[in-house]
């Protein structure tokens, strides 16, 4: 392990190695021999010595030392013992002196871990820091003071009166599960997140913060964009969809006539549109990780989870006070219990992947409970949760017990399907269509299972005859002993064996599957205990009034190590106590089954609160210039990131809360500033990627490319396909063909087949409409990084790869699309120039220039000549598949037909065989500009 730079002291350090071992763990040092030790220099004793050795020198032994040399004293290495002066001064194996007092130059210990010669400890990363050996040398030169455990004692429970120090500052929290958590010390700027929003500040605009940080680093800004590229803009950034050619039209001749108030009248037409809260919603739904199945080995259906997703959308339209938003999704139901839309805001609760197959139903409670915990710290108060649940947290001020407090908190919550009426405002479009086609395939499927059930009690009757017993039927029969009634299955063959499997589960899918047409939301009840199962999961009739959970702290995380009990509670580093809470328990939430949850809702939007109204601000922030002022929205802890703007951040949040908590007048201040309104070209690239290279100061507007759901509906609004109806039933869009029938393997099964919408005005909505199924995701969507909802997205990854050019320019969807727009141009346009030139207003926004119209003229001829000589063939629809499957036990194969009714009477989306010559050639050029950097970024 010794790492030295002259072979004669490596030599020298063989012969007593473990002699010597420093606070880092040196095992063995050269040294000279005791009989030519160093001459001992005076000691320089400062004042406060004893407070140094035991502020800074033991707490470094125990952090780099004791491991080897002190937590084991019969596994000592190099005999080396660092628990005691006397042990740390004499040295290890060797018995030579490894301090001298007063004399650090001539101290080995201190040789080494300045790596003078040596190299303790050997690898770089666990170099001490230059504070930590002058803290060293500066102990040496005291004499190497180690005063008793009572004056340590003293001096430590001294210097905890202290809030801040050199070390840094306190934050005082309801402790943890050692002292030397509890009073551990965080630099400020680590946890700002912690401290009280600000509010006093120089500047009153965004701009005048923005612009200070700008000229403290000498940054030019880049000038306003163009008012073709704000108008694009705003659209995508507040509708996730482009202006028409008229709407353009009408914003640029406003803008001529007077440019701030045709900006102004524009922001407020668009948040006033329906479409912001499609947009909107959806950067919420890609934070809660909203899906409409539940994941894991079954991937059930949650049939009735596109209410919650038609709740986001309506509570953004409306501009519901954030606070009042976060009250409804964690409490609603104890907020206002005969209310529907506070019980569909529930369905926060449900969003996470959760089951309960082949797991026992203590884990699979705490499995639900710890989700639910970690969901609300990341989404409400951007605080990840998961590290605190085995221990207090490594970097932030969380101890394990506010953990655990947060988790009795939601701990007599119990989730469920519960009834709730349907709202005038929801959409019931589609119901009888879709109970239609539920209804044949739950009866076929339903047919196929009782068809061998027959065959299997024919069996089991004459069985019953044989051995001269009355006959009981499956049910009936179930406990008897194993002589006392036929052989399972009996009379069906290996296959009929794995085929009634597979129908049974067939036809509870497919009954399951009627909730969709349900007054019913996904949600919790407050209640005890009961067992759960994912397939169906209903509140009791009747619940013991008298229960009360109990709850603990889960030593490691695990279950079966209870440790000390916890009463519900929040979060103590945030030095926000609870409204009505005991003096001597100010974080403490009610022990009451009910308004535990209400309880935490309330303080985590306590305007005193210092994460959450930060939080959400952030990310507003973030979808408009692509990044927050905090770049890790869903973490604003010591490891996430520090705010680029910090004062700004507060001021906004200030603003924010001061008015209501609303999100529409925090859009109009963002989007009324320069900072927003700047280009994406300045004039001096070169120099500010030296001063700012991620643009940290927004000296620049960054370009952003399209998400997936962008991309989808803007080519949809494009070619005049998208139809603009809002809420309701999920739509199934297109998806490739191969991925739609290929077999999804579930528990004991397999998942119906993925069949689109029958029409075009079903499938092509909006894609914050289509169907969300955590173990298949649309590929088109998938490869242009729609997120996993498995797991909470609080920044859509933009990275662009192969595949996405490989799908933009050869998948069904873009062809599709391509055709669609071109259909649109020959219908509107009568010429091939007035058709290209309507082709760039609709996905440019802008006239086409004299080289761009006669190179696409010449194209599309040339395309025209290639098509009259290549016919496309036709695309057709299965209206059934044949599955392969394994029976499980014995290994058999056997099939099974599965129906797919919707391509009976399909309308597909117009396809090459389809459409003229000319089309498919003008629809080539549409690729071509869908695939354009100036459709599919926003400048």
């Amino acid at each position: 392990m010794i790492k030295s730079r002259k072979f004669a002291t490596r030599r020298r350090a063989r012969s007593i190695i473990g002699a010597v071992c420093v606070a880092v763990g040196l095992g063995g040092v050269a040294m000279t021999s005791m009989a030519e030790t160093p001459a001992k220099s005076e000691p320089k004793l400062h004042a406060d010595a004893d407070k140094h050795f035991t502020l800074k020198v033991l707490p470094l032994l125990k952090e780099k030392c004791f491991g080897c040399h002190g937590s084991d004293p019969d596994d000592l290495k190099g005999d080396y013992d660092v628990r005691t002066r006397e042990a740390t001064m004499v040295g290890g194996e060797s018995g030579e002196v490894a301090v001298v007092e007063g004399d650090p130059e001539n101290s080995i210990l201190y040789q080494a871990v300045m790596w003078d010669s040596l190299e303790m400890p050997p690898k770089e990363n666990d170099r001490l820091t230059d504070d930590q050996t002058e803290m060293v040398r500066r102990w040496i030169m005291d004499g190497a003071p180690w005063p008793d455990a009572e004056t340590q004692d003293s001096i430590m429970l001294e210097e905890r009166k202290v809030a801040v120090n050199d070390d840094g500052v306190l934050i005082s929290t309801s402790g943890g599960l050692a002292d030397q958590w509890t009073y551990r010390r965080y630099e400020p700027e680590d946890i700002w997140g912690f401290q009280p929003v600000r509010t006093q500040f120089d500047q009153d605009t965004i701009d005048g913060f923005v612009d200070q940080q700008l000229q403290a680093a000498q940054i030019r800004a880049a000038g306003q964009a163009e008012p073709r590229l704000l108008v694009r803009r705003a659209y995508l950034d507040l509708l996730g969809l482009p202006p028409s050619p008229d709407q353009t039209e009408q914003f640029l001749t406003a803008w001529e006539q007077d440019s701030d108030q045709a900006w102004a009248n524009l922001i407020d037409q668009l948040l006033d549109s329906p479409h912001y809260g499609e947009r909107w919603a959806q950067h919420w739904l890609d934070v809660v990780r909203y899906a409409d199945t539940g994941g894991f080995s079954n991937d059930y259906e949650r049939s009735n989870a596109w209410r919650y997703r038609d709740y986001v959308i309506r509570s953004f339209n409306a501009d519901k006070p954030y606070n009042e938003f976060v009250l409804e999704q964690i409490a609603g139901d104890e907020l206002r219990p005969d209310d529907p839309e506070a019980r569909i805001a529930t369905g926060f609760l449900r969003m996470g992947p959760w089951g309960t197959a082949m797991i026992p139903q203590d884990e699979a409670r705490q499995l639900f409970r710890d989700d639910v915990v970690h969901s609300i710290g990341q989404s409400f108060l951007s605080m990840p949760m998961r590290c605190c649940k085995c221990h207090d947290h490594k970097f932030d001020p969380i101890p394990t017990q506010d953990y655990y407090r947060m988790y009795a908190a939601i701990s007599a919550s119990q989730p469920a399907e519960i009834e709730a009426e349907f709202l005038p405002s929801e959409n019931q479009v589609g119901f009888d269509e879709g109970k239609t086609l539920v209804t044949r395939l739950h009866e076929f499927a339903d047919g196929e299972r009782q068809a061998l059930i027959d065959k299997q009690e024919a069996a089991a009757k004459k069985w019953y005859d044989e051995k001269g017993l009355p006959y009981k039927d499956e049910k009936a029969r179930k406990d008897d002993p194993d002589d006392q009634k036929p052989p399972r299955y009996a009379g069906l063959d290996e296959s009929e064996k794995g085929r009634l499997k597979v129908r049974q589960q067939d036809a509870w899918i497919w009954k399951r599957r009627f909730e969709r047409f349900d007054p019913m939301t996904q949600s919790v009840f407050n209640g005890p205990d009961y067992w759960l199962d994912a397939k169906k999961l209903r509140q009791p009739k009747k619940v013991d009034p008298k229960w009360r959970p109990e709850s603990f702290i889960h030593t490691g995380g695990s279950l079966s190590a209870k440790g000390a009990a916890v009463t519900p509670g929040v979060l103590s580093g945030c030095g926000v106590p609870v409204e009505g809470a005991p003096i001597d328990d100010p974080f403490a939430l009610t022990t009451d089954v009910e308004g535990r949850r209400l309880g935490l809702a309330k303080w985590i939007v306590d305007p005193r609160n210092p994460l959450t109204a930060r939080s959400f601000v952030n990310r507003l922030w973030q979808y408009h210039f692509g990044r927050g002022l905090v770049g890790t929205p869903n973490n604003f802890g010591v490891k996430g990131s520090k705010p680029t703007h910090p004062e700004l951040l507060d001021w906004l949040t200030g603003q924010f809360v001061d008015g209501g908590w609303k999100s529409k007048p925090i859009h109009r201040m963002i989007m009324m500033s320069d900072a927003y309104k700047r280009s994406t070209w300045h004039p001096d690239l070169e120099g500010l990627e030296l001063k700012d290279p991620a643009n940290d100061l927004l000296a620049r507007f960054t370009p952003r490319r399209m998400t997936a759901e962008e991309m989808r509906d803007s080519m949809l609004s494009a070619s005049g396909e998208l139809n603009p109806e809002m809420g309701g039933l999920p739509i199934m869009p297109e998806i490739n063909l191969e991925v739609a029938l290929q077999p999804r393997m579930i528990q004991f099964s397999i998942a119906p087949a993925y069949q689109p919408s029958q029409t075009p005005q079903q499938r092509n909505r909006r894609t914050i409409y289509a169907y969300r199924v955590r173990g298949q995701a649309d590929p088109f969507l998938e490869v242009l990084n729609q997120p996993n909802p498995n797991e909470s997205c609080d920044l859509r990854d933009a990275a662009a790869v192969s595949p996405q050019a490989f799908t933009l320019m050869n998948s069904e969807l873009m062809t599709d699309r391509a055709i669609g727009l071109a259909k649109r141009l020959m219908k509107d346009a009568n010429d091939l120039p007035g058709r290209i030139e309507l082709a760039f207003q609709l996905t440019m926004g802008r006239e086409p220039t004299a080289n761009e119209q006669t190179n696409l003229q010449s194209y599309v001829r040339d395309m025209v000549t290639y098509h009259q000589n290549h016919e496309p063939g036709d695309v057709s629809y299965p209206t059934k598949v044949v599955r392969s499957l394994v029976e499980e036990f014995s290994g058999e194969p056997f099939e099974i037909d599965e129906l797919l009714p919707n391509f009976e009477n399909y309308s597909p989306d117009s396809k090459p065989a389809t459409v003229s010559e000319e089309t498919r050639a003008l629809a080539d050029a549409c690729l071509l500009l869908f695939n354009a950097n100036e459709f599919v970024y926003i400048y």
